[in-house]
């Protein structure tokens, strides 16, 4: 029997009305905006004198263009960066005064330069069709998956969301979109996040989010076409510089502040391990206390002040199909000269293409799990947006701020809170992440293999001959019992989520695992050949096993 469909309505049916769309009507009101802050900003908290920090971004800009160079970099790269460094020189024999001044006009031109590359330029027109698209084209992978043959792909039967299963607080999220802006801050895994998220934003009747996204995915066409219809701005990892930082930083603070929901993912980049993130990139994190701060002291008095709410979600796979790349390329960065890593990505459209049709052609479920809203320190907020403590007492937010009575900056005490609030969302994502089977067998076979030659460091774990890569099925099907034991009462406990597979007996549960675990991969991580289990692939095994960690089975086992 078939559950019933749970359907949301838009709760904002104006478009013209959604945040997204004010932003956008007034582009270049907000690149000026942005780039005044950043320049005001940079100017009055000095810590190098202004020559010194451009003379450092011309440098830095040399060395990504010579070392890192992407076709999606601007074409005049080298003339407009050549020409600010003989600009600069040209200053030094000018009077002192003078020079300030043109070092100021410098300054606010490669603001500028930075903050209209990374400006979003959302469409609605162009939005609609991407909903459309988008769930069109998963929802035809998705009847390939079950019905063989190409023509599946044209069938009229749409059933995505019984693929696709959003979860969790979604009625509180939706309550909280109506109250003030959410920041909606995911676990990321996969290529496919970004999409999968602006989906589930739209199953839920919400408006379009904000969002950064790595200027590198601009360079496969349709991803970038997505990626500008569906509210991305642009973040370049490649610098590190202060001047484009501050910038960033500034965009994602503005925007928040206007009342555009948005969506980062706190790690920086996917998940290297496959294991939840532990440690969160603080920079834009901070843009939504610095939003809130100032939406309270800029508010007139009596005024009702927008809140900013921080919703932590967690998604889930039985199986990301860059598993194999992303691994060797931790391996490498852990193991340094004990591993050697080769390149893997995903750099074309056809290969993208290639990517999501494996990968909805294949019958393995996925969870967006919603967790609870919380103001910008981790309190929990209720449905009209109030915060409590943890025993359930009301606190108003504005009293973060505060000192002798007025709302004053802190940047010490403002890094404190950003801190605090990292450790919260990664609490959230171990709370809501939903357990899979595939995971838990992954874990099971690791650690056996690894209980098993206990004097081995793990990269000899990882090249174990083949004649040790068996395992006796019963012994393995005890080991799984009984963690799976262990995470029913941590459920209880409300401390980490399970899918409703898990519920199975244990027999059945074990085989959804290994038929799910690395389902695309060409060679699969773990199999069963009678009473034994098999691991074909320690690398893969390694990675969907570190799903699990961070709950302490490991004293289970």
């Amino acid at each position: 029997m078939r559950k019933k469909k749970i359907s949301y309505s838009e709760i904002i049916p104006n478009k013209n009305e959604w945040p997204i769309v004010k932003l956008s009507k007034n582009r270049k009101e907000f690149i000026d905006e942005v780039t005044s802050d950043t320049y005001n900003h940079l100017l009055g908290n000095k810590k190098a004198s202004l020559r010194e920090d451009i003379e450092t971004t011309i440098h830095r800009e040399k060395l990504r263009m010579k070392a890192n160079p992407w076709r999606v970099d601007p074409p005049d790269e080298k003339v407009y960066w050549k020409s600010i460094q003989s600009r600069l020189l040209d200053i030094n024999g000018e009077d002192k005064k003078v020079a300030k001044e043109q070092e100021k006009h410098l300054l606010e031109e490669i603001i500028r330069r930075y903050t209209q590359e990374i400006a979003g330029n959302f469409k609605n027109s162009a939005y609609q069709f991407a909903q459309r698209f988008v769930t069109f084209g998963f929802a035809r992978l998705l009847n390939a998956a079950r019905v063989e043959g190409l023509l599946s792909l044209f069938s009229r039967r749409l059933d995505l969301d019984d693929k696709i299963h959003v979860i969790g607080e979604t009625e509180h999220i939706r309550s909280l979109a109506k109250k003030g802006t959410v920041v909606m801050v995911p676990t990321h895994f996969s290529n496919l996040d970004s999409i999968l998220i602006g989906w589930a934003i739209q199953f839920l009747g919400l408006p379009p989010f904000i969002y950064g996204a790595g200027l590198n995915l601009f360079n496969i066409k349709i991803l970038a076409y997505f990626m500008n219809s569906l509210g991305a701005y642009k973040v370049d990892r490649r610098k590190k510089n202060p001047i484009y930082l501050e910038t960033l930083k500034t965009y994602s603070r503005n925007a928040i502040k206007k009342g555009c929901h948005s969506l980062f993912f706190p790690g920086g980049t996917r998940s290297r391990s496959g294991q939840l993130e532990t440690n969160l990139r603080m920079g834009l994190l901070g843009t939504a206390i610095e939003a809130q701060r100032e939406l309270y002291l800029n508010a007139k008095e009596g005024e009702e002040v927008r809140k900013v709410f921080i919703v932590p979600v967690v998604i889930n796979y039985h199986f990301t199909l860059e598993a194999p790349s992303l691994i060797r390329e931790h391996l490498k960065r852990t193991g340094r000269e004990r591993y050697y890593v080769e390149a893997d990505e995903f750099s074309t459209s056809y290969k993208l293409g290639t990517f999501m049709f494996k990968f909805f052609t294949k019958g393995s479920d996925i969870s967006v799990n919603v967790g609870r809203g919380m103001d910008i320190l981790g309190n929990y907020v209720d449905d009209e947006g109030s915060s409590f403590d943890k025993n359930g007492n009301p606190i108003n937010a504005r009293d973060y701020f505060l000192r002798d009575q007025k709302i004053t900056f802190d940047a010490q005490r403002e890094k404190e809170y950003v801190r605090v609030l990292a450790k919260r969302i990664i609490e959230e994502y171990h709370k809501y992440n939903r357990v899979f089977a595939s995971h838990l067998v992954a874990y099971v076979a690791f650690k056996m293999l690894e209980r098993k030659h206990p004097k081995l460091d793990l990269y000899s774990v990882l090249r174990l001959p083949d004649e040790d890569l068996i395992l006796d099925y019963e012994e393995f099907r005890s080991k799984f019992r009984k963690l799976r034991t262990r995470l029913n009462k941590l459920h209880s406990k409300g401390q980490v989520d399970m899918s409703d597979h898990m519920k199975k007996k244990s027999y059945d549960a074990i085989e959804h695992g290994l038929r799910n675990v690395g389902l695309y991969h060409d060679q699969r991580p773990l199999i069963r050949r009678g009473d034994k289990i098999i691991v074909q692939d320690t690398n893969t095994l390694y990675y969907y096993h570190n799903r699990m960690n961070g709950y302490g089975l490991e004293k289970h086992i």
